[in-house]
């Protein structure tokens, strides 16, 4: 246990050191997000007042949690790369020569996203504040929505590191993950309230991780949360991370097989 807590430690310093080198990245992946927030907060500002939308609220307030959500898929998405980019340099394979614990570099790649993650997510609340949403779950709401925003970066991140493991092209993760990121973010109230929406996107938004993250991490920052509602998607979330982990675990033995 020790020295799988060390090698994770290690290895994700390692992650965090290359982003930090190159810091344009980090604002790059900021900015979609935020022109998302800024300009459909100004652009459907006026949807709140359909009857039966029910935010409580302004469109910003409702509109922040998913686009927190949203930056947090599209980026644990690509977190393959740093497969494929280890592959490709040889440096894969050097690892799976030496002592380094296999568990340590699925795990550190899942923290490393967490972090970038959670970071962003604050931006993105200052500056949705900043532009006059206000956030009545105060701190406890935060931590929530932050906790979600882990979970679902969890969940991606094995997803494309599994994809990475058997794809091993750079090509093919790209397209896989732009073709689950963006249905998942549409067949969700990210944007829209799924009461308003026809009942077939109704029905698939109940079984949509991305919806389970947006549904917990919105209801925490509402004045009134739904505790039950929160935790219910809260641990859905944790139960597919589990379950997640455990193919990219798989996908990683394929790998080592095949090598």
């Amino acid at each position: 246990m020790t020295t799988f807590v060390t090698h994770t430690a290690i290895l994700t310093a390692r992650q965090l050191r290359a982003a930090t080198r190159i810091p344009v990245f980090l604002v790059m992946n900021l900015i979609q997000p935020v022109i998302w927030l800024l300009l459909f907060g100004q652009l459907f500002k006026a949807v709140v007042e359909i009857p039966g939308f029910g935010a409580g609220g302004s469109y910003l307030e409702f509109l922040t949690p998913g686009i927190i959500m949203m930056m947090a898929l599209f980026g644990s998405a690509w977190a393959g790369t740093v497969y494929i980019q280890d592959m490709d340099r040889g440096v894969m394979d050097r690892f799976l020569t030496s002592p380094t614990s296999r568990g340590a570099l699925m795990v550190s790649t899942i923290l490393y996203q967490g972090v970038l993650a959670v970071v962003q997510a604050l931006v993105v609340l200052g500056i949705a504040w900043l532009s006059g949403a206000r956030f009545h779950g105060g701190l406890t709401g935060i931590l929530v929505l932050l906790l979600a925003v882990v979970l679902l970066t969890a969940v991606f991140s094995a997803f494309s590191n599994a994809i990475a493991l058997l794809a091993r092209q750079q090509t093919a993760l790209i397209g896989i993950s732009q073709l689950i990121s963006f249905p998942l973010m549409f067949l969700s109230s990210a944007i829209m309230n799924t009461k308003l929406s026809p009942e077939w996107v109704r029905n698939v938004a109940r079984f949509n991780p991305f919806e389970w993250a947006v549904v917990a991490g919105r209801q925490a920052l509402s004045a009134v949360p739904d505790w039950a509602a929160i935790w219910a998607n809260l641990g859905l979330l944790a139960a597919l991370t589990v379950v997640m982990a455990w193919l990219a675990t798989l996908a990683f033995r394929g790998y080592q097989r095949s090598t």
